[in-house]
């Protein structure tokens, strides 16, 4: 694979905590390339390093060691500031928790990263709008995250994860507080996106991971062998 069609390049990144008196190694060595498209999702048991390795992806934590290169940035050499632009421009983030903002509308939801990004009103309106109605709520824009169903929530956050154009889109167990057939359709337009952009999808559920274009196992903070042959010729 040449590099310009690489989006996300890991080379031995390492994570280590200290807990107490405790050292915990939550990723160990972690070699990884994946293109820029498609959907990829990171299975393992709990504290298998797999929510580590989403937030070091998407500029949320530091490695403790190892490169970390993603749409051609190396993350390791930037400052906080070029951090948060790099956050606001490149990844969008979609959360188990919806992490919607209670008191404003879906469009206001989804309007918000713009303004961020200094996108003019009247643009964030008509972009937000737009992504909505591609997610099946052209009909909700008004409605509040209490008004709207877990499963319609989660698309107001696949909608606002998208407000930028970010050629990257993580989400950490997007489906959890979702029925099985909600979540299929959660994954379903997680697919749909993936085909113009990169998705990587931290999940337990390992017939929605079936679904991916590559699945990635972790355990103890390592990836299989296996799955670094698989990604690595999608």
């Amino acid at each position: 694979m040449s590099d310009r069609n690489e989006l996300i390049a890991l080379r031995s990144v390492s994570k280590v905590y200290r807990k107490g008196h405790e050292t915990v190694v939550a990723l160990d060595g972690i070699d990884l390339i994946l293109p820029a498209q498609g959907m990829y999702a990171v299975v393992g048991p709990s504290g298998s390093g797999k929510s580590s390795l989403l937030h070091i992806v998407g500029a949320m934590d530091h490695p403790t060691q190892g490169d970390v290169v993603v749409a051609g940035q190396s993350l390791n050499t930037l400052p906080a500031a070029g951090l948060t632009r790099f956050r606001r421009k490149t990844v969008g983030f979609v959360f188990q928790g919806f992490n919607l903002i209670p008191n404003l509308s879906a469009l206001e939801n989804v309007m918000l990263p713009m303004e961020f990004d200094g996108v003019a009103a009247a643009e964030r309106r008509q972009r937000a709008g737009a992504l909505l109605d591609r997610v099946g709520l052209a009909a909700r824009l008004a409605h509040r995250p209490g008004e709207l169903s877990g499963g319609e929530q989660q698309r107001v956050a696949i909608a606002r994860a998208l407000a930028n154009d970010p050629p990257l889109v993580l989400a950490d167990e997007p489906t959890g507080n979702l029925d099985s057939k909600t979540g299929g359709m959660i994954y379903e337009l997680l697919k749909a996106i993936s085909r113009e952009r990169t998705v990587v999808v931290v999940t337990h559920a390992e017939a929605l991971a079936a679904l991916a274009d590559g699945i990635l196992h972790l355990a103890d903070g390592r990836l299989a062998a296996n799955d670094l042959r698989r990604t690595s010729h999608v």
